[in-house]
């Protein structure tokens, strides 16, 4: 059935997985208006979504194929957008410009650089533990007989992988925070038109700071090794402005999308008895947990934006050229087409390797090795700590990230019970 009506897009809802299963009634590909009345097209279907993110006909530069980019610059309810679209690094190129930045980037990201961090993830996700079990988790408060209570996305998920991101990029200390509150406030879609202009501007100042300061002290990390990055055949190097751009997307992926896959673990292990219990009886691995949460509760639920080169007719919907697509991961990661008549349950085990959580072909993450390695320590790290981890909140109370972008919850308070004896999983 087609609808005439587009389907209204909360900036944010109670239940994002609600909202998807309303789009993807309305068939593989559904007309939206997204906050501020952007019109768009919502892919909610796995194969659909992972043929058009494969499409050279779908393409992620709104300067070259958004038909209404130059409204979307001069209307001020618009401004939200342009936080996502309005950059220039491998989230808004297409073609041989995305092609370009990716071959200038992707070296930093090899599989063996990756794995020289597996040290520093360790020690950061012990030393957290070990404040968490002595009271010095920020937030913690007693919890009577059954142990102290904390926020674990405020003592847990979200400052380990800041630690390891900020590592890994050189980024001072005493600069963290602003990373963290900018980041913040662009996967926040229910903030005013103010509000993202002012984040735009103080973006970019927070980055420039970090550049500068590496222009004059360079160090052995990322910032200073892509403001230097050369092709090796053209000599091309990244502009300032590309520079800028790539390093708010790997830092901004590589700190926030981790969090909330540590966040969205916990919460799914500890709303469901029946999978920990069979994760404790080594029924399933922490892979397939991690693989399973990545699929069913994906950190980033829906992409904004691609845009339609020419006439997409998809069998239903004939999505327009210029017109706005939105990649809806979560959607898809419930399609019952696709993972089976149970998509919709949290069940460890299942066949997920095509998941879309990191997209897929040339658009995939960069950044997947280390979130997966980040959450692969942390995890069982955490739990074996606390084997008595529970929720401190009723699960229908607590409030989720304020984004229909970001899928993710805004605190997890869980209560942390009596630690276990101190045991070191192997950094290996």
């Amino acid at each position: 059935m087609v609808h005439a009506q587009p389907l209204s897009v909360a900036a944010a809802g109670p239940s994002l997985a609600a909202e998807a299963a309303a789009l993807r009634a309305r068939g593989p590909v559904a007309a939206v208006t997204l906050p501020g009345g952007i019109p768009a097209y919502a892919v909610n279907q796995h194969t659909m979504l992972r043929a058009l993110l494969l499409d050279p006909r779908v393409s992620k530069d709104p300067r070259r194929h958004w038909a209404q980019w130059e409204e979307a610059c001069r209307r001020p309810e618009w401004s939200w957008v342009l936080q996502w679209v309005g950059v220039v690094n491998m989230l808004s190129t297409y073609g041989v410009d995305h092609a370009r930045l990716r071959r200038l980037v992707a070296p930093s990201f090899s599989v063996r650089r990756t794995e020289l961090l597996r040290p520093a993830v360790a020690a950061i996700t012990e030393r957290l533990l070990d404040d968490l079990a002595g009271g010095s988790g920020g937030s913690g408060r007693p919890g009577g007989s059954g142990g102290s209570v904390v926020d674990l996305v405020g003592a847990f998920a979200q400052p380990l992988p800041l630690a390891v991101i900020g590592g890994l990029f050189g980024i001072p200390d005493r600069m963290r925070p602003d990373f963290a509150q900018v980041v913040e406030q662009i996967m926040d879609t229910t903030v005013s038109s103010e509000q993202a202009a002012a984040n735009l501007v103080r973006t970019r100042s927070v980055l420039a700071t970090l550049v500068e300061g590496k222009l004059r002290d360079p160090g052995d990390d990322l910032t200073t090794e892509l403001i230097g990055v050369r092709d090796a055949v053209t000599g091309d190097r990244l502009g300032h402005r590309e520079l800028l751009d790539t390093l708010l997307l790997l830092i901004s992926a590589g700190h926030e999308t981790t969090r909330h896959l540590l966040g969205n673990a916990v919460h799914a292990l500890l709303t469901h008895d029946r999978q920990l219990r069979r994760l404790r009886a080594a029924e399933i691995t922490w892979d397939q947990v991690i693989e399973e949460t990545l699929r069913w509760a994906p950190s980033i639920a829906n992409i904004p934006l691609r845009f339609a080169v020419a006439d997409i007719d998809t069998g239903a919907v004939t999505i327009p050229a210029g017109a706005a697509i939105v990649a809806g991961i979560l959607a898809a990661g419930h399609d019952p087409g696709h993972h089976g008549p149970g998509a919709n349950r949290f069940e460890p085990g299942r066949d997920t390797t095509d998941h879309l959580a990191f997209g897929v072909g040339v658009h995939r993450c960069l950044g997947a090795p280390l979130a997966r390695l980040e959450a692969g320590y942390a995890l069982p790290a955490l739990f074996a700590r606390f084997p008595g981890l529970a929720l401190a909140a009723p699960a229908g109370a607590l409030p989720q990230a304020p984004s229909f972008i970001v899928h993710g919850w805004q605190t997890l308070p869980v209560r942390l019970a009596t630690p276990a004896p101190t045991v070191r999983a192997s950094a290996r």
